[in-house]
């Protein structure tokens, strides 16, 4: 694509590539900041619904890990399909006979197989993207497959739910979500069958793709640089996977909030991360990708967690309040966003092994940060899960110190990480 192909670092012939991820995220978001309260209500503990959201996130881990070079090896369209019908499939069984039923092993069962799905339709897109673009280009159109990721999930997602709730009540909301999920799966099949993606994988061998796999898994304990931004991107999330969670049991059953006005609150968050992941995608290739992640996304992550707990507590039930340390949360969350180049930067010549390392560093969060939650609860209550995610945005900041990223235009090198570029290219 040459320079007039793009607008502030968007690719426009993928737009409505872009659009799907936003409708198609928007349906899977739907549950997101209420279905851990509404499982609660149903007459299971915290526990035992942090531990539904624990198995979905594994599942959104494993299909996460194997998306990047399942996609390379049958396309990537091919994969967003399967993503696109697992999910409806899926999340029919979840709401007849999991939450209709009030079945909870089948709850467990169903929500967790369908967390296989979402990972599939947007990574292999993310895949797509690593494909078709110039390395270049390539943070930059990531910050905005981010932003469309949080026009779904959180901004529709969110705020939908607050207007259709007192209407349908959250048994017809989460049905809803199917018409947008399909809408999402049927605007991506016809917008992006005739992408020219790679297709020099294709048709190897079985053993081939099997060895292609398992590359997904040996670069971890090879390149000890990607097994450190594995790290950082594990930890990046865990605010916004675990707010979801935990944040519902604070603001509507200890201050007072209502439903809705804590899902205008999650909405707000994911609002601004519209702005801001374009623009640390844009702003970390000038400012470098590492040193944005050290200082605005570990550290600022560090303080708005800390922030989204105690300025509530603090001001009680004050809707305006509550929106401040949201707004921090999504400014900062979107400074990882270059983290995206960095993995297939640091294996040139196993793309789709690194974006598997990366979209499972991505998935892992989704089952860590919960995980966190269900095991400190009972014994530290909210605060406890809130310190420890605080934590280990400080431990992904010594981290940064650490890796060693060759990022295009910045001449500032160390010659160790020039020597092993060299060695990569020859």
């Amino acid at each position: 694509m040459q320079s007039n192909d793009y607008w502030f670092g968007l690719p426009k012939k993928m737009f409505w590539g872009f659009l799907a991820i936003a409708i198609f995220m928007a349906g899977d978001g739907f549950e997101m900041a209420f279905l851990s309260r509404h499982i609660t209500d149903m007459g299971f503990t915290p526990a035992q619904s942090a531990v539904v959201f624990t198995f979905y996130g594994l599942a959104a881990a494993l299909a996460a890990w194997a998306s990047g070079v399942v996609a390379e090896l049958i396309t990537p369209q091919r994969a967003m399909m399967i993503g696109f019908v697992l999910w409806i499939v899926m999340h029919t069984l979840f709401m007849s006979l999991g939450l209709g039923m009030r079945n909870y092993p089948l709850m467990v069962l169903f929500y967790g197989i369908r967390g296989l799905a979402y990972p599939l339709f947007i990574y292999s897109f993310m895949m797509m993207l690593v494909q078709v673009l110039p390395r270049e280009k390539l943070a930059a159109a990531t910050g905005w497959f981010w932003a469309m990721y949080s026009v779904g999930i959180g901004v529709v997602g969110s705020y939908l739910p607050s207007l259709t709730i007192p209407m349908l009540g959250e048994t017809g909301t989460l049905w809803l979500a199917i018409i947008w999920v399909a809408c999402g799966g049927v605007l991506a099949y016809f917008s992006l069958r005739h992408v020219p993606v790679d297709r020099s994988r294709v048709n190897l061998p079985m053993r081939d793709k099997m060895t292609e796999m398992s590359r997904a898994v040996t670069i971890l304990f090879t390149n000890q640089h990607v097994f450190y931004a594995c790290l950082i991107r594990i930890i990046n999330t865990l605010s916004l996977f675990g707010f979801a969670i935990i944040m519902p049991l604070l603001f509507v059953d200890r201050l007072g909030f209502t439903i809705s006005e804590w899902l205008q609150i999650w909405a707000v968050f994911f609002f601004v991360t519209i702005f801001t992941n374009i623009f640390w995608g844009i702003t970390g290739e000038k400012l470098g990708w590492i040193r944005q992640v050290r200082w605005f996304g570990c550290l600022g992550m560090a303080i708005s967690s800390l922030a989204f707990y105690y300025l509530p507590l603090y001001a009680g039930h004050n809707f305006w309040v509550a929106l401040i340390p949201a707004v921090m949360l999504g400014i900062f969350v979107a400074a990882f966003v270059p983290m995206t180049a960095v993995f297939p930067t640091l294996e040139p010549h196993h793309k789709g092994a690194a974006v598997s390392i990366y979209n499972l560093s991505a998935g892992l969060s989704n089952f860590v940060a919960p995980a966190i939650a269900s095991v400190l609860l009972p014994f530290f209550d909210i605060v406890g899960v809130v310190w420890a995610y605080t934590a280990l945005y400080v431990f992904a900041g010594v981290l940064t110190f650490i890796i060693r990223v060759p990022q295009p235009g910045h001449t500032h090198e160390p010659a160790a990480v020039k020597s092993r570029v060299a060695q990569q290219r020859s």
